[in-house]
């Protein structure tokens, strides 16, 4: 169990420090926007590109890999079909769903499967999954579901290319599939820009909390409440029902699967709905909810399968 408490440990002090921050009102007035801004448009896609260009892209044909998709697809679906119901809107909906399927798997899942996994390289499929996946097309649709004039449909189809984080996963996609070698004089100095990412997106998350009500009481408590429910326990269940039920995985392929399935929603899921300015609420609630429930619920898998 190391692993999980370390991991979430590290999270809280980073969150805890941006919190202060925020408190102390260091960074001014637009702290959180410059640090939102700085991780979207910049240190996120250095990151991503840098991760990906290295990655052994076999690992996404894996049939770990499709119980991932296939259990966020599952998670994602139902937020979606409740959001039309309720008419919660498209780019809230899209926050919402995201929330309920899109794991961390960077800051949080790495130690995570070093320390209850033992093997790094088990997270990888999920990385790959949702920076290839997930991310353009839930940016797409955010995109396009914005306010005001969007431009002629040959622009409107090409929205991923245009999209930073898009534009960093598929680069490095492009680069690891190719074999290209990124030369050390460029690379390094990207790798530095991509330390920034994870530390920016937490301390935005911190400074974000300074003033806010307690999560998952105010206008957005249906989507919050249902978002974190979907992602702790609709989505790990999911998975193991597809591990078991259709791929027969048993040992430690399932628990690998169902550890990564119940990881809590990713903090850059903020830095998404600060950037569309769309669903903010709900993002920062559920992203911290999910987080709190995320302890027990790996604490019980990891005991019941490991």
């Amino acid at each position: 169990m190391q692993g999980v408490l370390t991991g979430f440990a590290v999270i809280a002090v980073v969150i805890g420090v941006g919190y202060v921050i925020g408190r102390r009102g260091y960074l001014g007035d637009n702290g959180r926007e410059v640090l939102t801004k700085l991780a979207f448009h910049v240190a996120s896609p250095a990151l991503l590109f840098t991760t990906l260009a290295q990655a052994d892209l076999s690992v996404v044909f894996s049939g770990r890999l499709l119980v991932t998709a296939m259990s966020t697809v599952a998670a994602a679906g139902v937020f979606v079909a409740v959001g039309v119901v309720r008419r919660w809107g498209l780019g809230r909906t899209t926050i919402g769903a995201l929330c309920s399927s899109y794991v961390n798997s960077g800051n949080l899942g790495i130690p995570i499967a070093v320390y209850v996994l033992g093997d790094v390289s088990l997270v990888a499929p999920v990385l790959l999954f949702q920076q290839i996946m997930v991310t353009p097309i839930a940016l797409t649709v955010l995109d396009l579901s914005g306010e005001g004039d969007k431009g002629p449909l040959w622009r409107r189809l090409i929205t991923p290319l245009r999209n930073p984080i898009a534009v960093g996963s598929l680069s490095g996609v492009v680069v690891s599939a190719t074999g290209l070698r990124v030369p050390g004089p460029v690379l390094d100095p990207l790798q530095l820009i991509g330390g920034m990412s994870v530390p920016a997106v937490l301390l935005a998350f911190g400074i974000s909390l300074c003033g806010s009500s307690l999560p998952g009481r105010g206008a957005d408590r249906s989507p919050v409440l249902l978002s974190v429910a979907l992602k702790a326990v609709g989505q790990p269940l999911a998975a193991w029902a597809l591990a078991v039920g259709v791929f027969g995985l048993r040992g430690a392929p399932l628990l690998d699967v169902v550890v990564t399935s119940a990881l809590p929603a990713a903090q850059n899921l903020f830095t998404y709905a600060s950037r569309y300015r769309v669903g903010e609420t709900l993002a920062r609630e559920s992203v911290l909810l999910s987080t709190v429930a995320a302890v027990p619920v790996l604490v019980v898998v990891a005991a019941l399968l490991g």
